[in-house]
């Protein structure tokens, strides 16, 4: 899937990945894709609820070696 910006949050726990998450989505325009790269197990539902609650949509996110990947379009 195409993104506009990828951010790594590999290593980090909990609130972290969401902090950076935050952080890069403010850098986006509307319809924009951020690529979320995560190991915090946590991250799929702290993303999951952090992009409904923010008016963002979580597009895909898939699991390889360990490493969550997710696909938001911002709102």
């Amino acid at each position: 899937m195409k993104s506009d910006k990828i951010i790594d949050a590999k290593g980090f726990a909990c609130p972290m990945p969401i902090v950076k998450t935050k952080k890069a989505m403010d850098e986006l325009q509307s319809g924009e894709v951020l690529e979320v790269h995560a190991t915090d197990k946590g991250a799929k539902s702290d993303l999951t609820a952090w992009a409904k609650s923010g008016g963002h949509e979580l597009l895909q996110d898939t699991e390889e070696d360990g490493v969550l990947k997710f696909w938001l379009k911002k709102g």
